[in-house]
């Protein structure tokens, strides 16, 4: 590993840990030439996963999409951004497990609607609306109705309006 101040090659190892999402590997180099220290992150090579648009283009996975719909669909909720990131690792994680080169944005889709389903009931008609494209109020609704049935018939954990 090339010394990223002097440019040597000449550097030992000091540390070396697992990185708290288990995917890379932190290593605490020294450079034997000039003294100075530096961290290094090995990370697995992977194909990169391409997801297939509605239209079939296709684009590079990048989970930092996921997040920012995320957040737009939990904007002025209290949801924390903590929820958010463990979200978007949990989804990262599922889509790589099961897929190897491509998946389709309406799986992703799902998957991120399953997630805000259980998270905030706000959020989860926000981004249903966007990502289903309603057309109408009925759609709406019809999104809408399992959660009003819940809510009438008393739900558990839910407050009777």
């Amino acid at each position: 590993m090339r010394c990223p101040y002097c440019k040597a090659d000449n550097g030992r190892v000091i540390d070396s840990r697992s990185s708290a999402d288990g995917f890379s590997i932190r290593r605490r180099r020294e450079c034997l030439d000039c003294g100075r220290r530096f961290t290094t992150y090995e990370r697995m090579e992977e194909t990169p996963l391409r997801v297939v648009k509605k239209d079939g283009s296709r684009v590079p996975f990048d989970r930092s999409q996921i997040l920012k719909g995320l957040l737009k669909a939990c904007e002025k909720r209290p949801v924390s951004l903590e929820d958010l990131e463990q979200i978007t690792t949990r989804i990262e994680r599922a889509l790589t497990e099961m897929f190897d080169r491509e998946v389709g944005s309406k799986y992703i889709g799902q998957l991120v609607m399953d997630e805000l389903k259980g998270l905030d009931q706000v959020a989860y008609v926000r981004f249903a609306s966007v990502y289903r494209e309603f057309k109408d109020v009925e759609q709406f609704v019809e999104e809408l109705r399992p959660f009003l049935e819940g809510t009438a018939h008393g739900t558990p954990g839910q407050p009777r309006s």
